[in-house]
């Protein structure tokens, strides 16, 4: 037996032992599988590294950064996909569009909604998408196409906020108006007065001032000294050309 062991490889000699003293019991295989817990694949790794938004600021210094990267570079993002599930709870999910998706006209020609599928009457919003990564709260304006009822999902909080500002609005014209009625009162009152009571004529006579002439006492003065200036240039030509 001895003599056997000694002409196998160590492969088949590890086959032997493993055969010989782990695989003899029903179940025994169990223990030869491997432990694939840690075990992730292409798409685990993008999730764990994908990012909203790449700035060029942003250095992809591991393959697990370079392959989101990749990814997110091949995505088209003018426009996006939400998802409008929650949206009571003012929760909304946004991704950008695929190829696939692209292709199709999802989310530019077809409702933007993950769940719907219209492409009639469709309305342009531009969205303010607050979310969180790597434990920063970050900003993005986005693009989405929804259909009139996608479109109400989407503003639902906002509409209420909308309401509570008409009321309160309301509250306040009526309470301007009392007041504007209550000044009418007060200024129809004060008419009154004043007819019972008519202002007297003024006796203070104020003195009248000349009104001012165009052409005042200094220009003609002027105008004068001019006059006489160019006659004297002219009698002293006179005299130049009879010399």
């Amino acid at each position: 037996m001895s003599a056997r062991l000694r002409n196998l490889n160590p492969y088949e000699l590890h086959k032997y032992l493993v055969n010989v003293y782990c695989l003899n019991k029903k179940g025994s295989t169990a223990s030869l599988t491997r432990d694939t817990s840690r075990d992730r694949t292409d798409l685990d790794v993008i999730r764990e590294n994908h990012k909203f938004l790449w700035e060029d600021d942003d250095v992809a210094d591991t393959w697990e950064k370079q392959l989101a990267k990749k990814y997110y570079d091949k995505l088209f993002k003018e426009y996006c996909i939400c998802d409008l599930s929650r949206y009571k709870e003012n929760k909304v999910a946004l991704r950008w569009r695929v190829e696939r998706e692209v292709v199709l006209g999802k989310g530019q020609f077809q409702c933007g909604n993950k769940q719907c599928h219209s492409d009639k009457n469709l309305k342009s919003w531009e969205v303010n998408f607050a979310y969180l990564e790597d434990n920063e709260k970050k900003n993005a304006l986005v693009k989405l196409r929804l259909c009139p009822e996608c479109s109400e999902k989407l503003n639902y909080k906002s509409k209420k906020r909308e309401v509570k500002r008409l009321k309160k609005s309301q509250k306040k014209r009526k309470k301007k108006g009392k007041c504007n009625d209550e000044t009418d009162m007060i200024s129809g009152d004060e008419c009154t007065e004043c007819l019972d009571n008519p202002p007297e004529p003024s006796t203070s006579k104020e003195p009248v001032q000349p009104e001012e002439k165009d052409e005042s006492l200094w220009k003609k003065g002027v105008q004068e000294v001019e006059e006489k200036t160019r006659e004297e240039e002219f009698e002293e030509y006179l005299e130049d050309l009879l010399l």
